[in-house]
């Protein structure tokens, strides 16, 4: 058999060696045919009985979680589980049986089709992302209706009691439940044909510790059952049917990256103290409170961003009350147990889920979106800062705001925090009255006016993918300029430098909550800037703690002053690379 290569989105780092099983998506099967009248209500009921199954085995799957199971499998079991009671699965399709008479399978991805185009229309690649989700339900749902929820073969027994890891798993898609069956079995990694950086099989994966590759486009096609794969998840590479010398050679990667990941696991309570004595902060961004014990078994600091637009997705429009998002607010200070818990306010818009029939945006990215929207909704946007202070009761909280540019949305931020802290005040109602508040660097606009945003908050936080993106005028998950997005490009380290520099002389704390914090070969270059808290998933801390304890600044910051001179890309790549080796 031929050997060969495969690129695609490297999500979970490691190794993984082992033989492809492939799962073949439902939706490749699914026939087309018209029911007949009298038969209508019958297929209607078969659909609806699918959907009770479905919401049987989530049910089972979440009761039966490990207790070592990481916390974003129940989050995301929970998510899969009020995706197919939404209407938009549980009676749409429903409607389509009996309005087109159609099919049950038909119908159901008909209405997952229409779907999937919306969500297409997203610029947030966040959120975009989300589209998997439904996509990953209806798939089970599917599979339900053929007959063929039973994917995967018994576990490969060599012994009494030992069972050789050798399954790698080949396929469109995979969702998070999924994974849980994958994970009881001879299970060592998977590679997809879609997906992103954010997908919840990238999180899930990450959270498992599991080398994957995702965004490997055709590689369920080109893969064939039980080749020899090799999984560089480092690398976002794919090897099918390796020479003897090449897979000695990735053997002996995986036996120094298995003792090496061993060593770090003995850094989770040291602090993150550079060679010269300079203590960095190490936070994690979360996405649901059941994501801090993760945050807090890494040895997070705090929480350095959490992502309150989870809490809004998945409803059709309904927002969140006041209490529900105090309760889950506060479900994640007391979870963290005295270390300071970052909210970002709501992180959505126009080109946000949260009414289909608002996606009237030419440009959804330049659009009204984050704050623009919230300013734009004072009521909805209240009742968040209202639900968030009352969690500051319970803990030390800080509120971010997302994509400010102007000082008059500044201002007028600040007024409705001032607003929500009068009302609680004259309800009797217990908050932090010296809440921090701050603001995302990720527009370049903000990181050229710096004076008015350090004059006015208490923190600044860097969200290095949007200010690649917005800087460079490129949207990462387009395959055809996907090849711009450049973190060390000289423009983009200067927007950083100066935010860094800002911070420091106003005497507020910067932070950086993008990928370039969690990416260890950028580690020292920021470092090198006068970073000083880094903000990453928690999956990524210790990575990075290793290489701060193992940095020199007094060494690093006179190379990073000569990397800052320079405004040829090839030239910096070069010496960035050369800061490893200090």
């Amino acid at each position: 058999m031929a050997s060969f290569t495969l690129h695609g989105i490297p999500v979970s780092r490691g190794i993984a060696i082992g033989r492809a099983h492939k799962l073949a998506p439902a939706a490749l099967d699914v026939k087309h045919y018209l029911v007949a009248e009298e038969h209508l209500e019958a297929e209607v009921l078969r659909l609806q009985q699918a959907l009770a199954q479905v919401h049987k085995e989530l049910q089972t799957l979440w009761n039966e979680l490990p207790k070592d199971a990481p916390t974003e499998l129940g989050a995301f079991i929970d998510v899969h589980a009020l995706i197919l009671s939404d209407p938009m699965i549980s009676e749409a399709p429903l409607d389509i049986i009996r309005a087109r008479h159609y099919n049950a399978e038909w119908a159901l991805l008909t209405q997952i089709d229409e779907l999937s185009a919306q969500f297409d229309e997203i610029e947030d690649p966040y959120l975009r992302e989300r589209k998997a989700d439904i996509q990953q339900v209806a798939e089970r749902v599917l599979k339900v209706l053929m007959g063929t929820e039973q994917i995967l073969p018994p576990p490969v027994k060599l012994g009494d009691d030992e069972f050789q890891p050798q399954m790698i798993i080949v396929a469109h898609d995979i969702s998070p439940a999924d994974m849980l069956q994958f994970r009881d079995r001879s299970f060592i990694g998977f590679v997809t044909d879609v997906g992103g950086q954010n997908s919840h099989t990238a999180i899930v994966a990450r959270s498992l510790d599991i080398p994957a590759a995702v965004g490997m486009s055709g590689a369920s096609t080109l893969i064939e059952q039980d080749d020899w794969l090799i999984i560089d998840g480092d690398a976002g590479v794919v090897i099918a049917n390796p020479s003897v010398v090449v897979l000695e050679q990735y053997r002996d990667r995986q036996n120094a990256a298995i003792r090496a990941r061993k060593k770090l696991g003995k850094l989770k309570k040291t602090p993150a103290i550079t060679k010269d004595g300079t203590e960095i902060t190490l936070l994690a961004n979360i996405e649901l409170p059941d994501d801090c014990p993760a945050a807090m078994e890494a040895g997070a600091n705090g929480v350095g961003l959490f992502r309150s637009e989870f809490l809004f997705m998945g409803r059709k429009g309904k927002m969140p009350s006041e209490d529900e998002q105090f309760e889950q607010y506060k479900k994640a200070v007391v979870a963290m147990k005295g270390r300071p818990v970052t909210i970002r306010t709501l992180d959505i818009g126009a080109d946000k889920p949260l009414d289909q029939a608002e996606h009237t945006a030419l440009n959804p990215a330049l659009g009204l979106r984050a704050i623009r929207y919230c300013l734009a909704e004072p009521q909805i946007f209240l009742i968040q800062l209202r639900a968030i202070l009352r969690a500051s009761a319970f803990g030390k909280v800080r509120i971010l705001i997302p994509m400010l540019a102007h000082a008059f949305e500044i201002d007028q931020s600040l007024a409705m925090i001032a607003q929500a802290k009068a009302e609680l005040r004259e309800e009797h109602v217990k908050f932090d009255e010296n809440v921090d508040v701050g603001a995302m660097i990720e527009i370049p606009a903000a990181a050229l006016a710096l004076p008015m945003f350090v004059k006015r908050m208490n923190f600044l936080s860097i969200g290095t993918n949007d200010l690649i993106q917005y800087t460079l005028a490129i949207d990462r998950v387009d395959y055809e300029v996907a090849h711009l997005y450049n973190p060390l490009h000289p423009a983009v380290l200067q927007l950083i430098a100066m935010t860094i520099a800002a911070g420091h002389k106003a005497g507020i704390d910067v932070a950086v909550c993008g990928e370039m914090a969690g990416d260890v070969k950028l580690t020292r270059l920021l470092l090198g800037l006068g970073l000083r808290e880094f903000s990453m998933h928690p999956a990524q801390l210790l990575s990075v703690k290793q290489e701060i304890l193992n940095s020199d600044l007094a060494r690093i910051m006179p190379q990073t002053r000569k990397i800052m001179r320079s405004m040829e890309p090839g030239v910096i790549a070069d010496a960035v690379e050369q800061l490893q080796l200090l």
